[in-house]
């Protein structure tokens, strides 16, 4: 099977319907396909029985199964770190969370990263390209047989920007949103975006009802600037817009993440100054202790201060969560796996 052949798992239930049609078959093949690749999770056209050898021969002639290969885990309590090779030899990671509501996946949308925010690793290394699809959905099937268990949350949160590979994050979430193939309800999904003004509008008119996260940071462009350069294309002000066009459409609650940084964005200041920001919108805010890495500066906030900053959210009536950690003995940090390997 040819590099080139398109991923049978980058395929919608429409894609494979109007494949199925110009190929002059049956429509309704199309979701006994996708009971295959979902339900019984086959890995092999062949072994799709209640297919014609003729069709079989013609899925085979047009579409790879992915390949991509674990080839590191690590372990932590509730929490399980993979490092994938990609069919092209590219490594991306994901990281799977055992809480009390079931197993939540962070994934990664890109080989590296172009937003290059200073306090985060996976942006330390440079954009290869956009993860297709078909390897976004892999990350969930491979880890799904690996535990043998069902993923019940995914995140896309992991390597790269989610709005930079906009096309391929949207048909990933038609895939895994199908309810007759994988079947992950839309409030189960949460995208994550540093702040891409455009795709965020883009977002807001889609029909499914998917979760979105803001990678806020800093209550000002001061210290926003500093930290993220995305800001400088959009600042905080045209954020704050497109984030309120996104719940008046969807009438959906954003997530702010704060990551907590020592000296830079943790003072008692600081906090009122975020509790202006959002005071008002359907939103609350995840401050997350952060994990170091040896190759950046940044430090994390003490204790104390995260706990006076949470204080003051909620005395200003802000929606606040302290997150729990977890990777603390791993590699933890995004990106932080991959990068021990790409030096």
């Amino acid at each position: 099977m040819g590099v080139c052949m398109e991923s049978i798992y980058g395929m919608t239930i429409h894609d494979l319907e109007e494949f199925l049609i110009k190929n002059n078959e049956k429509k309704y093949r199309a979701s006994q396909i996708m009971d295959w690749l979902y339900v019984k999770r086959v890995d092999s056209f062949q072994k799709m029985s209640n297919l014609s050898k003729e069709l079989i021969n013609k899925l085979e002639n047009s579409f790879s199964f992915d390949y991509i290969d674990i080839l590191k885990k690590e372990e932590d309590v509730d929490t399980f770190k993979f490092l994938f090779k990609l069919e092209d030899g590219n490594l991306i990671e994901a990281v799977l969370m055992n809480h009390d509501y079931g197993n939540s996946l962070c994934v990664s949308s890109q080989v590296g990263c172009n937003m290059g925010c200073r306090f985060c690793e996976s942006g330390r290394l440079k954009k290869v390209r956009g993860l297709t699809s078909g390897e976004m959905v892999s990350q969930i099937l491979k880890i799904e047989k690996e535990i043998n268990k069902r993923i019940s949350h995914v995140v896309v949160m992991g390597i790269g920007e989610p709005f930079d590979n906009y096309d391929n994050l949207i048909k990933f979430i038609e895939i895994v949103n199908y309810n007759k193939g994988i079947n992950l309800g839309s409030r189960h999904i949460t995208v994550s975006t540093c702040g891409i003004v455009p795709k965020i509008y883009e977002f807001s008119k889609l029909p499914f009802q998917v979760n979105l996260a803001i990678s806020l940071h800093a209550p000002n462009d001061e210290i926003r600037n500093k930290i993220m350069p995305i800001n400088k294309a959009y600042p905080i002000k045209e954020l704050m817009m497109a984030v309120d066009e996104y719940i008046r459409l969807t009438n959906r609650r954003v997530t702010f993440e704060y990551i907590m940084l020592d000296n830079v964005n943790d003072s008692i200041e600081n906090a009122k100054e975020l509790a202006h920001l959002l005071r008002g919108k359907n939103c609350y805010v995840n401050l997350i202790p952060y994990n170091e890495t040896e190759n950046i500066s940044f430090k994390r906030a003490e204790k104390e201060q995260i706990l006076k900053f949470y204080d003051i959210l909620k005395k200003e009536k802000i929606s606040v969560t302290i997150r729990r950690e977890f990777g603390g003995k791993i590699s933890a940090a995004c990106g932080q796996l991959r990068a021990k390997e790409v030096r």
